[in-house]
């Protein structure tokens, strides 16, 4: 049993027994947010929050139009007095998110989350000018301070990402509006996207569960049943359907709006600047993906069609188990027991990196009422720790997305040693120590296989889960493409959004399935799209670049784990050329995409071959 540290609040936000993870699989742990704040009106909370309001005020006070002035030393002081703001801002802010993720209908929550937005946002307007002035510095000047000064040198990736919005920066009073206006814009609807999602329950023959639960039953091993949840979400979706767009409507327009004013070129623009990713190079991503449809996922789909008797796939099929598939719940520990060993397989030193996950109230696994959906690890800031988030539910894939999970986790541990500002990995590098960890946590299990039944089982499922990270995350990039675009020609009704989605789905699963009525719905739960515009590619580069990767580690055996963790450690320090070229590979060569993709054509040869 994963050991939880008791809460020590004077008034706990996190507190009842109907706060418990299910006892399904065993006892499943919860975080133990106390390593942020004892509770919501401890002192040390109000006093961080005390700080951010002097310490910015005072900083406004100390450099505002004073940058072109400053020495290396005197800038060098600049970027550490503004990295312990970020510190302090980010911890509050992580701290009554996460409280907020685990039981988004609770109205409490709700209201500290939106109290310390609005107060921090307020306390954070005099930074504003920050980046404004340092865009206005020459190159030259730049240039001559980092000469100058090495420690101020170490953080000129910072620099280089803010000077990347130079060309597409406003008037200083215009973006003091919209970060005050931030608040109110596409945090709120956000969090409107995040309470529905949250709040909705479906009734599945008779049973009313939460949207983890229905979701989990399209891979149950009965297909009456998976039929019954797809056709129970679709009512469900249905019902709300224009709520969810509102807020796509509400949010592309928006975005549509401050892209044009900052003269961006495209509404992908300004991801790509953040992921610090050449538009060319997602572009030949996406290219050599879409290209490679009819090899991977409409060649699969064919077989699993074949495996289960079918002339034809429902989508309720997509994630079905294979009729061979034993089917049992993995209970908790030894899901824990799997990852560890994975881990430790590669290095003890990754096994270390992880275990206080499991032992130090670092995750959250139970399906609770109001939690939110998915999984996911957040980084909060580099002087405490990073906390996972899981729905678990004792399948196969469950198990890969503790793995996957933990390997952001490890990556976010090992990265904090660059500090607040150079911590942080571009979304397109960021996936690459999860995605390897699912990869680790795969190989053991095959190499581990008891029989040719048990591999075959374990490559399907790594085949499905590779074409749900690659075909199906670019399928959904192309419908943001369309959706955004669309966006701009005036307000899209449901069936207009409907339709873009349906638009792409043929086109990437391929011509064995039918899609059932409702379907076309079911853009409506995914909320990369709501809270991260264009992030879903990063799924597909992080898992090319992994399987370019994991075939150098194949080729060079022990000596491969000390550049990978030095790559890791990096953080957000180097760009994806330098951090790659210890590897002998480069995601701008065209050709780097096929290889990747090769690697999941070859386990579909495998899975073609035992059918002889």
């Amino acid at each position: 049993m994963t050991a939880i540290r008791p809460a020590t609040a004077r008034r706990p936000l996190l507190d009842a027994a109907a706060e418990k993870g299910s006892n399904a699989f065993g006892p499943l742990p919860e975080w133990d947010l106390t390593d942020l704040y004892p509770s919501i009106d401890a002192p040390e909370l109000q006093e961080d929050m005390a700080f951010v309001k002097s310490a910015c005020a005072d900083f406004a006070a100390r450099y505002q139009g004073k940058l072109a002035d400053l020495d290396a030393a005197g800038m060098l002081g600049a970027v550490e007095a503004y990295e312990e703001i970020d510190i302090k801002a980010g911890r509050v802010m992580s701290y009554a998110g996460l409280a907020y993720y685990q039981r988004t209908t609770d109205a409490q929550r709700a209201k500290f989350l939106s109290d310390c937005q609005d107060r921090i946002t307020e306390d954070t307007t005099p930074l504003v000018f920050w980046s404004l002035e340092v865009n206005r510095l020459s190159d030259d000047h730049v240039d001559a301070l980092f000469a100058a000064n090495d420690d101020l040198a170490r953080y000129r990736p910072v620099f280089e990402r803010m000077r990347a919005m130079k060309p597409y920066q406003l008037s200083d009073e215009l973006e003091r509006f919209l970060h005050d206006q931030s608040a109110v814009g596409a945090a709120a609807w956000n969090k409107l996207f995040d309470e529905t999602i949250a709040g909705m329950t479906f009734e599945v023959q008779g049973e009313r569960l939460g949207i983890e639960g229905t979701l989990d039953l399209l891979s149950e091993q009965d297909r009456p049943r998976r039929e019954a949840a797809m056709r129970a979400l679709a009512k469900g979706f249905q019902k709300d359907l224009k709520i969810f767009a509102r807020v796509h409507n509400t949010l592309a327009k928006d975005k549509e709006i401050e892209d044009r004013w900052r003269g961006l070129p495209t509404p992908q623009t300004g991801r790509h600047l953040a992921n610090h990713v050449e538009p060319e190079v997602v572009e030949a991503l996406r290219d050599a993906v879409v290209n490679a449809y009819p090899r991977l996922s409409h060649r699969y789909y064919a077989l699993k069609a074949k495996w289960m008797g079918l002339d034809q796939l429902e989508v309720w099929d997509r994630n079905a188990p294979l009729p061979i598939e034993e089917m049992r719940t993995i209970p908790w520990d030894e899901a824990c027991d799997i990852v560890r060993q994975a881990y430790a397989g590669f290095s003890p030193e990754m096994a270390e990196l992880a275990e206080p996950f499991f032992t130090e109230g670092w995750i959250d696994a139970g399906v609770k009422e109001g939690k939110a959906p998915g999984a996911f690890a957040h980084p909060t800031v580099t002087t405490v720790h990073p906390y996972v988030m899981l729905n678990y539910l004792g399948k196969p894939r469950d198990v890969m997305t503790l793995a996957h999970e933990l390997g952001h986790g490890v990556h976010q541990r090992l990265a904090a040693g660059q500090g607040e500002l150079l911590s942080a990995t571009p979304l397109t590098l960021a996936e690459t120590a999860s995605v390897f960890g699912e990869m680790l946590t795969f190989r053991k299990l095959l190499a581990e296989a008891p029989n040719a039944t048990a591999k075959k089982v374990l490559l399907a499922g790594k085949v499905e889960d590779m074409i749900n990270t690659v075909v199906r995350q670019i399928a959904f990039y192309d419908f943001e493409c369309k959706l955004h675009d669309a966006r701009r020609q005036g307000e899209m009704t449901p069936d207009d959004i409907n339709a873009l989605w349906m638009s792409v789905q043929a086109e990437s699963l391929g011509p064995v399935f039918n899609f059932a009525e409702g379907y076309e719905t079911f853009w409506a739960y995914i909320p990369h799209f709501v809270h991260s515009p264009f992030y879903v590619y990063a799924y597909a580069f992080g898992d090319g670049l992994v399987n370019a990767l994991y075939a150098v580690y194949e080729e060079s055996g022990p000596a491969f784990q000390e550049k990978y963790f030095d790559m890791l450690k990096a953080g957000g320090s180097k760009h994806h050329k330098e951090l790659l070229a210890p590897f002998g590979l480069d995601a701008s060569d065209p050709a780097f995409w096929n290889k990747g993709l090769s690697m999941i054509e070859g386990f579909i040869d495998e899975l073609e071959a035992m059918e002889d």
